[in-house]
């Protein structure tokens, strides 16, 4: 009886392993994407990015293996985790961000790495040696135009004529802001008649009232940097702007939905969907070297008008007519 028992147990546990360790060497031969980002993998912007590896044909357990840390919008856990997704042997990494896309570029030099929305210049930042053929393992999307900054801060002086000083709200590291954001805001400003202030550092959700508190001292109104802590609380943001009353610009338009004044930048979810292209082309044998960087395709000024209203600020009819969306 006992040696029927445990002829019995032995083939029950082959019943449940066999299924069990099929799925395992299943998952051992799908391609291996990594995800690093500072954003939770819950907002808005994954869906279009999911999207888009779903249009190419990567579809999470089922054609592909997606690892995606949560970074928990710390800055100081990005290396960690980069190097975590290199022992787990990513195939591809997409990475989000410039803080992101430089833990990831300490990490490897041998992982092709597809940046999307992680850098205004690449080739003055080093990161490729042409738009064209990038070289090393790095491709992908840029989130930037020649001329944004002139045109967020025309933006800006046309619904509030009188601002004379701006400053950036940044939560990236503040040698990005020196190497990617001073001189061309600075340029910008200058040509505007509108002074730069030094920029002031979110580091956390908690560090924004007294943020505030400063960027009302030192200007009359603010760009907002979004490296992931400012995305994560645009609705504080834009609750603090406006107990400060304070006129506010971002790249993004999730920004004005949640009450800022204005947002003008790339189409984020077009970059984001576009990003699954070159995750195809990789996993298919393309060296990211050889696959051309490219700029986004639209960029959308979103006007908030009951904030305008709050902040006692008429939009001109020419900027009203320019604006992609009305919120």
């Amino acid at each position: 009886m006992n040696r029927r028992r445990t002829l019995l147990a032995a083939i029950a546990a082959s019943i449940v392993t066999r299924p069990l360790a099929a799925q395992s060497a299943r998952a051992n031969m799908l391609p291996r994407i990594g995800i690093l980002t500072l954003r939770a993998r819950a907002g808005p912007m994954n869906e279009p990015l999911m999207d888009g590896l779903r249009q190419n044909g990567y579809v999470e357990s089922s054609t592909c293996v997606i690892d995606y840390p949560d970074a928990q919008g710390r800055e100081d856990r990005l290396a960690e985790l980069a190097g975590d997704l290199v022992k787990r042997k990513a195939d591809v990494i997409l990475v989000i961000g410039p803080a992101p896309l430089a833990a990831a570029r300490a990490a490897t030099t041998a992982i092709p790495l597809v940046m999307v929305a992680s850098s205004a210049d690449p080739v003055a930042e080093g990161i490729a040696t042409s738009i064209a053929r990038p070289g090393g393992n790095v491709t992908g999307l840029t989130y930037a135009e020649p001329d944004r900054f002139k045109k967020q801060l025309e933006f800006l002086k046309s619904v509030a004529p009188r601002i004379g000083r701006v400053v950036a709200l940044w939560d990236f590291d503040v040698d990005i802001y020196r190497r990617d954001w001073q001189a061309p805001l600075t340029d910008a400003g200058r040509v505007l008649g509108i002074a730069i202030a030094d920029p002031v550092r979110v580091r956390v959700a908690d560090d924004l009232p007294a943020a505030f508190a400063t960027i009302k001292a030192r200007a009359d109104a603010f760009i907002v940097a979004a490296a992931g802590a400012n995305f994560a609380a645009r609705e504080r943001i834009a609750n603090l702007a406006l107990e400060h009353r304070l006129p506010g610009i971002a790249a993004f338009e999730e920004f004005p939905e949640r009450g800022l004044l204005m947002s003008y930048g790339p189409d984020l979810p077009d970059i984001n969907r576009r990003a699954g292209a070159y995750v195809d082309r990789i996993l298919k044998g393309a060296k990211p070297g050889d696959l051309p960087i490219q700029f986004p395709h639209r960029f959308n000024l979103v006007i908030n008008s009951r904030t305008a209203d709050a902040l006692g600020l008429k939009i001109p009819a020419d900027v009203r007519a320019r604006a992609d969306r009305w919120i």
